[in-house]
């Protein structure tokens, strides 16, 4: 079965990602190596884009939860730290009458 999104076909989860948003995942994600410069310029054009449709906030958000829900469901697995029960300790009792 072949997945489409506004007409494009849908391959692989970026290109689900990417067509959901509208925008290049490397927008939000960064690429490896960037400069601070770069890292800079990305960011205002993600702000930009952000304050042209608040929306997107949400959505990104979701999408977040929902891949990381997927793909990764043991980071959600959360298992609360409680201490172990109580053991009981047995002392010596003394033996014999007291006097």
């Amino acid at each position: 079965m072949k997945d489409f999104i506004a007409g494009h076909q849908v391959v692989t989860l970026d290109d689900f990602l990417e067509l959901a948003l509208g925008t290049p995942l490397e927008l939000w994600l960064g690429v490896e190596g960037e400069s601070d410069e770069e890292r800079t310029a990305r960011v205002d054009a993600a702000r930009d884009i952000l304050a042209d449709d608040p929306s997107l906030f949400d959505t990104v958000t979701r999408l977040a939860v929902e891949t990381i829900e997927v793909q990764a469901p043991a980071l959600l697995n959360v298992i609360p730290l409680t201490p172990p029960p109580a053991r009981r300790r047995r002392g010596s009792r003394p033996s014999g009458v007291a006097a």
